[in-house]
């Protein structure tokens, strides 16, 4: 009995060690993972959150609006820019028409006052010149007089050059001045009203919206992310070969996947190999690849992104050639 037993043992167990062995020489189909672009979407000025008009889950379109900022700021610099580009425009305005009517009455009234007294101030230096020839005026006397002939002289001289001036027009110089001051003015309420534009956030990709940090009323400051979520219109896989089987892979070969528990199969094309970092040939636990191993990552893109669609990101999938 006891061997009729034993040899019942043996039996059974020389046929699970040889289910176990043709298991483990059975070729076993590399597995990999779904993988989705990341993206942040994070504003560029600093404001409150006025509403939020998606939610997490929710598949968003390139272009959609996601969320928009309150800033009061925007609208007291809008005035104050367009005051500036009012005051430039005005002075350019100047610039070019020149000197008014009554601009050019004023300057010759100014001219016919400063030659009436450079008359008088002529005739007296004459009087004194000739009493101070005869000795009748001490010298303080004349200068003093001929100091207000000189002056007076000046004085004419300076308004007829500045009704020339007048009259000839503005130089060129001053009139590209003044139109860069406009053009600056323009600029900068060009740049408020990007700014105010910049309160809408808006979906950069088609994507699937994965998680949001703020909520309305809460501050956000530029650069701070807003909203995490995948690119859903670029899926791709990623499966790690050793260096064992590499070669069996070239750049450009057409693949299958193969999505576990569906009967989901995709084509496409192994669009890149890249050796992982050295660190990862030597932390490998995988039981078929020895420590020291080299390993490869595979890029393979789906023929048709469409058939990739539903897909979660990191979910595991397998490489069928």
């Amino acid at each position: 009995m006891k061997a009729r037993y034993f040899a019942t043992s043996l039996l059974l167990g020389s046929i699970l060690f040889t289910a176990c062995s043709s298991d483990n020489n059975r070729p076993v189909a590399p597995e990999g993972k779904v993988k989705l672009e990341s993206i942040t979407v994070a504003p560029k000025i600093a404001g409150r959150i006025a509403a939020i008009f998606v939610n997490e889950g929710q598949a968003v379109s390139k272009g959609d609006t996601l969320a928009i900022i309150d800033v009061p700021e925007i609208a007291a610099k809008l005035e104050q820019a367009n005051g500036a580009i009012l005051s430039a425009e005005g002075q350019f305005s100047l610039a070019q028409n020149g000197a008014t009517g009554d601009q050019l009455m004023q300057i010759q009234s100014q001219l016919d006052a400063a030659e009436a007294q450079l008359v008088y101030a002529e005739q007296s230096f004459q009087r004194m010149e000739n009493m101070f020839n005869d000795s009748l005026v001490p010298a303080q006397k004349y200068d003093e007089v001929k100091s207000k002939y000189i002056a007076a002289k000046a004085q004419v001289n300076a308004i007829k050059a500045k009704q020339k001036e007048i009259t000839r027009g503005t130089r060129p110089e001053t009139i590209r001045s003044a139109k860069g001051q406009v053009e600056r003015a323009m600029g900068a309420r060009n740049e408020v009203l990007i700014a105010a534009s910049e309160r809408y956030i808006i979906a950069p990709a088609d994507m699937i919206i994965e998680s949001i940090t703020l909520k309305a009323g809460e501050l956000a400051t530029p650069g701070y992310t807003l909203f995490n979520g995948y690119d859903s219109a670029h899926p791709y896989f990623r499966f790690t070969i050793g260096e064992k089987n590499i070669n069996a892979y070239p750049l450009g070969t057409a693949v299958t996947v193969i999505v576990p528990n569906t009967d989901k199969k995709i084509k496409g094309k192994i669009a890149m190999v890249k050796q992982l970092p050295r660190y990862a040939d030597n932390t490998s636990t995988a039981p078929n690849r020895a420590i020291g191993e080299s390993f490869y990552e595979l890029k393979v893109l789906p023929d048709n992104a469409a058939e990739a669609t539903g897909l979660y990101n990191n979910s595991s999938v397998l490489l069928d050639k």
